[in-house]
Protein backbone atom coordinates (compact mmCIF):
# COMPACT_ATOMS: atom_id res chain seq x y z
CA UNK A 1 0.00 0.00 0.00
CA UNK A 2 0.98 3.56 -1.02
CA UNK A 3 1.44 6.15 2.30
CA UNK A 4 1.50 9.76 1.32
CA UNK A 5 2.72 12.16 3.97
CA UNK A 6 1.97 15.79 3.30
CA UNK A 7 4.71 18.17 5.04
CA UNK A 8 3.03 21.65 5.91
CA UNK A 9 3.84 24.73 7.77
CA UNK A 10 3.46 28.52 7.49
CA UNK A 11 6.48 30.32 5.09
CA UNK A 12 9.89 29.71 5.87
CA UNK A 13 9.85 26.98 8.96
CA UNK A 14 12.08 24.82 7.16
CA UNK A 15 9.58 22.82 5.30
CA UNK A 16 11.52 22.20 1.98
CA UNK A 17 14.68 21.96 3.25
CA UNK A 18 13.56 18.84 5.75
CA UNK A 19 12.31 17.41 2.38
CA UNK A 20 15.41 18.00 0.57
CA UNK A 21 17.01 16.52 3.62
CA UNK A 22 15.06 13.22 3.41
CA UNK A 23 15.27 12.81 0.00
CA UNK A 24 18.78 13.09 0.12
CA UNK A 25 19.27 15.45 -2.22
CA UNK A 26 18.28 18.88 -3.11
CA UNK A 27 15.03 18.97 -4.98
CA UNK A 28 12.90 21.38 -3.40
CA UNK A 29 13.62 25.08 -3.75
CA UNK A 30 14.82 26.51 0.12
CA UNK A 31 14.33 30.26 -0.32
CA UNK A 32 14.36 32.66 2.28
CA UNK A 33 10.82 34.22 0.89
CA UNK A 34 7.07 33.25 1.09
CA UNK A 35 6.13 30.42 -1.33
CA UNK A 36 8.88 29.28 -2.72
CA UNK A 37 7.17 26.36 -2.73
CA UNK A 38 3.96 26.17 -5.11
CA UNK A 39 3.61 23.09 -6.70
CA UNK A 40 4.04 20.18 -4.49
CA UNK A 41 7.40 18.13 -4.68
CA UNK A 42 7.17 14.00 -4.15
CA UNK A 43 10.02 12.02 -3.42
CA UNK A 44 9.94 8.52 -1.91
CA UNK A 45 11.49 7.40 0.95
CA UNK A 46 12.91 4.30 2.42
CA UNK A 47 11.47 2.69 6.27
CA UNK A 48 14.70 2.65 7.62
CA UNK A 49 14.67 -1.38 8.37
CA UNK A 50 18.17 -3.10 9.77
CA UNK A 51 16.08 -6.48 10.20
CA UNK A 52 16.29 -6.51 6.20
CA UNK A 53 19.91 -6.71 5.93
CA UNK A 54 20.25 -9.04 8.57
CA UNK A 55 17.56 -11.57 6.94
CA UNK A 56 19.60 -10.77 3.79
CA UNK A 57 22.77 -12.48 5.20
CA UNK A 58 21.04 -15.38 6.66
CA UNK A 59 19.56 -15.93 3.28
CA UNK A 60 23.05 -15.91 1.57
CA UNK A 61 24.64 -18.50 3.94
CA UNK A 62 21.66 -20.85 3.89
CA UNK A 63 21.72 -20.81 0.29
CA UNK A 64 25.30 -20.44 -0.49
CA UNK A 65 25.23 -17.41 -2.73
CA UNK A 66 28.04 -15.60 -3.54
CA UNK A 67 26.11 -11.99 -2.99
CA UNK A 68 23.39 -10.43 -0.86
CA UNK A 69 19.65 -10.89 -2.25
CA UNK A 70 18.03 -7.24 -3.21
CA UNK A 71 16.96 -5.73 -0.23
CA UNK A 72 13.37 -3.73 -0.81
CA UNK A 73 12.35 -1.56 1.85
CA UNK A 74 9.07 -0.24 2.58
CA UNK A 75 8.49 3.33 1.77
CA UNK A 76 6.68 5.81 2.30
CA UNK A 77 6.10 9.36 -0.06
CA UNK A 78 6.62 12.42 1.92
CA UNK A 79 4.51 15.60 -0.49
CA UNK A 80 6.69 18.97 0.14
CA UNK A 81 3.15 21.58 -0.02
CA UNK A 82 3.15 25.21 0.01
CA UNK A 83 3.18 27.11 2.88
CA UNK A 84 0.06 28.30 4.84
CA UNK A 85 -0.78 31.63 5.34
CA UNK A 86 -3.68 33.17 7.85
CA UNK A 87 -6.76 33.17 6.01
CA UNK A 88 -6.09 30.08 3.55
CA UNK A 89 -10.00 28.66 4.01
CA UNK A 90 -10.77 31.65 2.20
CA UNK A 91 -7.99 31.97 -0.46
CA UNK A 92 -5.57 34.04 0.66
CA UNK A 93 -1.48 33.15 -0.18
CA UNK A 94 -2.10 29.81 -2.14
CA UNK A 95 -4.60 28.85 0.18
CA UNK A 96 -7.05 27.02 -2.46
CA UNK A 97 -3.92 24.97 -3.64
CA UNK A 98 -2.42 24.28 -0.17
CA UNK A 99 -5.24 22.63 1.04
CA UNK A 100 -6.37 20.88 -1.75
CA UNK A 101 -2.86 19.36 -2.03
CA UNK A 102 -3.40 18.29 1.64
CA UNK A 103 -6.63 16.72 0.92
CA UNK A 104 -4.60 14.13 -0.91
CA UNK A 105 -2.40 12.86 1.44
CA UNK A 106 -3.25 10.53 4.22
CA UNK A 107 -1.47 11.96 6.81
CA UNK A 108 0.00 15.49 7.87
CA UNK A 109 3.73 16.59 9.48
CA UNK A 110 3.64 19.94 10.65
CA UNK A 111 6.96 21.71 10.54
CA UNK A 112 7.00 24.30 13.07
CA UNK A 113 9.91 26.95 13.74
CA UNK A 114 11.71 26.72 17.19
CA UNK A 115 14.65 28.24 15.98
CA UNK A 116 15.59 32.12 16.37
CA UNK A 117 17.54 33.48 13.23
CA UNK A 118 16.83 37.10 12.45
CA UNK A 119 18.42 36.39 9.06
CA UNK A 120 15.27 33.97 8.08
CA UNK A 121 12.10 36.03 7.40
CA UNK A 122 9.36 35.26 10.10
CA UNK A 123 6.43 35.57 7.50
CA UNK A 124 3.43 34.95 10.26
CA UNK A 125 5.42 32.85 12.50
CA UNK A 126 5.53 33.59 15.98
CA UNK A 127 6.41 31.18 18.40
CA UNK A 128 5.95 27.13 18.20
CA UNK A 129 2.22 26.95 19.92
CA UNK A 130 1.10 30.34 18.24
CA UNK A 131 2.04 28.55 14.49
CA UNK A 132 0.47 25.68 15.19
CA UNK A 133 -2.53 27.35 15.76
CA UNK A 134 -2.81 29.31 13.02
CA UNK A 135 -2.56 25.98 10.66
CA UNK A 136 -4.84 24.38 12.88
CA UNK A 137 -7.79 27.41 12.64
CA UNK A 138 -7.51 27.36 9.10
CA UNK A 139 -7.59 23.86 8.59
CA UNK A 140 -10.92 23.41 11.20
CA UNK A 141 -12.50 26.35 9.07
CA UNK A 142 -11.70 24.88 5.59
CA UNK A 143 -13.81 21.48 7.34
CA UNK A 144 -16.31 23.92 8.42
CA UNK A 145 -17.09 24.82 4.98
CA UNK A 146 -16.86 21.42 3.44
CA UNK A 147 -18.80 19.78 6.49
CA UNK A 148 -21.87 22.23 6.17
CA UNK A 149 -22.53 21.16 2.73
CA UNK A 150 -22.01 17.68 3.85
CA UNK A 151 -24.69 17.99 6.32
CA UNK A 152 -27.11 19.80 4.01
CA UNK A 153 -26.58 16.74 1.25
CA UNK A 154 -26.68 13.78 4.18
CA UNK A 155 -30.08 15.24 5.63
CA UNK A 156 -31.87 15.25 2.23
CA UNK A 157 -30.27 11.41 1.90
CA UNK A 158 -31.62 10.71 5.57
CA UNK A 159 -35.01 12.16 4.84
CA UNK A 160 -35.58 9.98 1.19
CA UNK A 161 -34.35 6.66 2.52
CA UNK A 162 -35.21 6.56 5.85
CA UNK A 163 -31.88 3.94 6.33
CA UNK A 164 -30.68 4.11 10.04
CA UNK A 165 -27.09 4.11 8.95
CA UNK A 166 -27.95 7.80 6.51
CA UNK A 167 -29.26 8.58 10.09
CA UNK A 168 -25.69 7.70 11.92
CA UNK A 169 -23.56 9.73 9.30
CA UNK A 170 -25.76 12.44 9.55
CA UNK A 171 -25.30 12.36 13.47
CA UNK A 172 -21.74 11.97 13.15
CA UNK A 173 -21.48 14.72 10.65
CA UNK A 174 -23.82 17.17 12.70
CA UNK A 175 -21.68 16.04 15.85
CA UNK A 176 -17.95 17.10 14.05
CA UNK A 177 -19.74 20.55 12.74
CA UNK A 178 -20.25 21.05 16.49
CA UNK A 179 -17.14 20.40 17.61
CA UNK A 180 -15.14 22.88 14.42
CA UNK A 181 -17.89 25.44 15.75
CA UNK A 182 -16.73 25.11 19.30
CA UNK A 183 -12.62 25.68 18.23
CA UNK A 184 -12.07 22.32 18.75
CA UNK A 185 -9.60 20.09 16.86
CA UNK A 186 -11.13 17.38 15.49
CA UNK A 187 -8.43 14.42 15.68
CA UNK A 188 -9.26 11.02 15.57
CA UNK A 189 -12.24 9.19 15.59
CA UNK A 190 -12.95 5.39 16.62
CA UNK A 191 -16.01 4.36 15.19
CA UNK A 192 -17.00 0.56 15.86
CA UNK A 193 -19.71 -0.09 12.76
CA UNK A 194 -16.86 -1.22 9.39
CA UNK A 195 -19.78 0.26 7.68
CA UNK A 196 -19.80 3.48 8.84
CA UNK A 197 -15.83 3.41 9.03
CA UNK A 198 -15.52 2.87 5.72
CA UNK A 199 -18.02 5.70 4.79
CA UNK A 200 -15.66 7.77 7.22
CA UNK A 201 -12.67 7.77 5.53
CA UNK A 202 -13.66 8.78 2.64
CA UNK A 203 -14.98 12.44 3.84
CA UNK A 204 -12.61 15.14 2.30
CA UNK A 205 -11.76 16.58 5.83
CA UNK A 206 -8.37 18.15 6.79
CA UNK A 207 -9.04 17.68 10.61
CA UNK A 208 -9.20 14.01 10.55
CA UNK A 209 -6.07 13.34 9.41
CA UNK A 210 -3.25 11.70 11.47
CA UNK A 211 -0.86 15.10 12.54
CA UNK A 212 2.95 14.68 13.31
CA UNK A 213 4.44 17.96 14.70
CA UNK A 214 8.40 18.60 13.88
CA UNK A 215 9.87 21.44 15.98
CA UNK A 216 12.66 22.81 13.66
CA UNK A 217 15.08 23.82 16.10
CA UNK A 218 18.86 25.52 15.23
CA UNK A 219 21.99 22.97 14.85
CA UNK A 220 23.32 24.32 18.36
CA UNK A 221 20.35 23.85 20.38
CA UNK A 222 19.11 20.03 18.63
CA UNK A 223 21.19 17.97 20.98
CA UNK A 224 20.18 19.57 24.31
CA UNK A 225 16.27 20.15 22.79
CA UNK A 226 16.31 16.26 22.23
CA UNK A 227 17.79 15.61 25.64
CA UNK A 228 16.39 18.57 27.59
CA UNK A 229 12.37 18.42 26.40
CA UNK A 230 9.53 15.98 26.97
CA UNK A 231 7.66 15.44 23.95
CA UNK A 232 4.37 14.14 23.18
CA UNK A 233 3.44 11.04 20.72
CA UNK A 234 2.69 13.21 18.51
CA UNK A 235 5.84 15.18 18.48
CA UNK A 236 9.43 15.39 17.48
CA UNK A 237 12.24 17.70 17.33
CA UNK A 238 14.57 18.12 14.48
CA UNK A 239 17.13 20.71 13.16
CA UNK A 240 16.28 20.10 9.46
CA UNK A 241 19.47 22.40 8.15
CA UNK A 242 21.60 19.48 10.30
CA UNK A 243 20.16 16.88 8.16
CA UNK A 244 20.40 18.49 5.30
CA UNK A 245 24.08 18.45 5.64
CA UNK A 246 23.95 14.70 7.23
CA UNK A 247 22.51 13.72 4.13
CA UNK A 248 25.98 14.54 2.16
CA UNK A 249 27.32 12.64 4.56
CA UNK A 250 28.71 9.10 3.39
CA UNK A 251 26.94 6.31 5.22
CA UNK A 252 30.28 5.33 7.60
CA UNK A 253 30.91 9.21 8.03
CA UNK A 254 27.08 9.73 9.08
CA UNK A 255 27.50 6.92 11.55
CA UNK A 256 30.67 8.59 13.05
CA UNK A 257 29.91 12.11 12.84
CA UNK A 258 26.16 10.79 14.78
CA UNK A 259 28.54 8.46 17.32
CA UNK A 260 30.58 11.48 18.63
CA UNK A 261 27.54 13.20 19.03
CA UNK A 262 26.04 10.59 20.95
CA UNK A 263 22.49 9.95 19.06
CA UNK A 264 22.26 6.67 17.30
CA UNK A 265 19.59 7.66 14.30
CA UNK A 266 19.28 11.04 12.17
CA UNK A 267 16.27 12.94 13.12
CA UNK A 268 15.09 11.85 9.64
CA UNK A 269 15.19 8.19 10.62
CA UNK A 270 13.39 8.79 13.71
CA UNK A 271 10.98 11.03 11.49
CA UNK A 272 10.12 8.54 8.90
CA UNK A 273 9.76 5.43 10.94
CA UNK A 274 7.57 7.77 13.57
CA UNK A 275 5.59 8.84 10.55
CA UNK A 276 5.01 4.78 9.81
CA UNK A 277 3.85 4.35 12.70
CA UNK A 278 1.09 7.33 12.70
CA UNK A 279 -1.16 5.78 10.35
CA UNK A 280 -1.23 2.34 12.53
CA UNK A 281 1.36 0.44 9.96
CA UNK A 282 3.42 -2.39 10.37
CA UNK A 283 5.66 -4.49 8.05
CA UNK A 284 5.87 -8.26 7.13
CA UNK A 285 8.56 -9.47 5.66
CA UNK A 286 9.78 -12.03 3.02
CA UNK A 287 13.28 -13.75 1.92
CA UNK A 288 14.35 -15.33 -0.57
CA UNK A 289 16.80 -15.86 -3.41
CA UNK A 290 14.83 -13.39 -5.41
CA UNK A 291 14.74 -10.50 -2.36
CA UNK A 292 13.85 -10.00 0.63
CA UNK A 293 11.53 -7.44 1.35
CA UNK A 294 9.46 -5.58 3.70
CA UNK A 295 5.56 -5.20 2.99
CA UNK A 296 3.21 -2.26 4.60
CA UNK A 297 0.18 -3.24 6.04
CA UNK A 298 -2.46 -2.07 8.78
CA UNK A 299 -2.47 -3.66 12.27
CA UNK A 300 -4.70 -6.21 12.30
CA UNK A 301 -4.68 -6.89 9.08
CA UNK A 302 -5.46 -10.89 8.25
CA UNK A 303 -2.86 -13.10 6.41
CA UNK A 304 -5.28 -13.35 3.10
CA UNK A 305 -5.23 -10.02 3.07
CA UNK A 306 -1.78 -9.46 3.55
CA UNK A 307 -0.93 -11.94 1.15
CA UNK A 308 -2.93 -9.74 -1.38
CA UNK A 309 -0.62 -6.79 -0.73
CA UNK A 310 1.91 -8.92 -2.73
CA UNK A 311 -0.14 -9.28 -5.99
CA UNK A 312 -4.37 -9.79 -5.74
CA UNK A 313 -4.68 -13.38 -6.88
CA UNK A 314 -3.00 -14.55 -3.56
CA UNK A 315 -5.47 -12.91 -1.34
CA UNK A 316 -8.09 -15.12 -3.62
CA UNK A 317 -6.58 -18.26 -4.27
CA UNK A 318 -4.80 -18.08 -0.33
CA UNK A 319 -4.79 -21.36 1.46
CA UNK A 320 -2.69 -20.86 4.63
CA UNK A 321 0.37 -19.33 6.01
CA UNK A 322 3.74 -20.45 7.30
CA UNK A 323 4.97 -18.01 9.37
CA UNK A 324 7.98 -17.23 12.16
CA UNK A 325 9.02 -14.12 13.61
CA UNK A 326 11.88 -11.86 12.78
CA UNK A 327 13.54 -12.24 16.31
CA UNK A 328 12.81 -16.10 16.00
CA UNK A 329 14.45 -17.00 12.85
CA UNK A 330 17.73 -14.67 13.71
CA UNK A 331 17.77 -16.88 16.54
CA UNK A 332 17.44 -20.24 14.73
CA UNK A 333 20.21 -19.15 12.32
CA UNK A 334 18.45 -20.58 9.52
CA UNK A 335 14.90 -21.48 7.77
CA UNK A 336 15.98 -25.47 8.54
CA UNK A 337 16.98 -25.20 12.29
CA UNK A 338 13.89 -22.82 12.60
CA UNK A 339 12.01 -25.58 10.82
CA UNK A 340 13.90 -28.52 13.41
CA UNK A 341 13.48 -26.38 16.28
CA UNK A 342 9.41 -26.43 15.38
CA UNK A 343 9.04 -22.66 15.31
CA UNK A 344 7.50 -21.90 12.16
CA UNK A 345 3.68 -22.14 11.93
CA UNK A 346 1.21 -23.50 10.06
CA UNK A 347 -1.65 -20.44 9.94
CA UNK A 348 -5.15 -20.39 8.60
CA UNK A 349 -7.58 -17.10 7.23
CA UNK A 350 -8.02 -15.53 10.76
CA UNK A 351 -4.09 -15.32 11.94
CA UNK A 352 -3.27 -11.62 11.72
CA UNK A 353 -0.02 -10.95 10.53
CA UNK A 354 2.52 -9.54 13.13
CA UNK A 355 5.02 -7.01 12.70
CA UNK A 356 8.19 -8.55 12.04
CA UNK A 357 7.03 -12.20 10.65
CA UNK A 358 8.59 -13.83 8.00
CA UNK A 359 6.10 -15.38 6.00
CA UNK A 360 5.38 -17.81 2.82
CA UNK A 361 2.10 -18.17 1.42
CA UNK A 362 0.73 -20.51 0.14
CA UNK A 363 -1.74 -20.08 -2.46
CA UNK A 364 -3.76 -22.28 -5.33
Amino acid sequence: MKLRVGIVGLPNVGKSTLFNALLKKRVALSANYPFATIEPNVGVVAVPDERLLKLAELVKDEEKMDSLPPLVPAVVEFVDIAGLVKGAHQGAGLGNQFLSHIREVDAIIQVVRDFADPDIIREGSVNPDEDKLVIETELALADLQTIEKLVSAQEKLARTTHDPLDQARLEILQQLEGELEAGKVVGKYEIGDERIAAWFKTLPLLTIKPMLYVLNVSENEYLQKVLDREYNENEIVISARLEEELADYTGEDRKEYLHEMGIEQTGLERLVVKAYRLLGLISFLTAGKKEVRAWTIKWGTKAPQAAGVIHTDFEKGFIRVQAISYEKLIEAGSYAEAKQRGWIRTEGKDYQIQDGDVVEFMVS
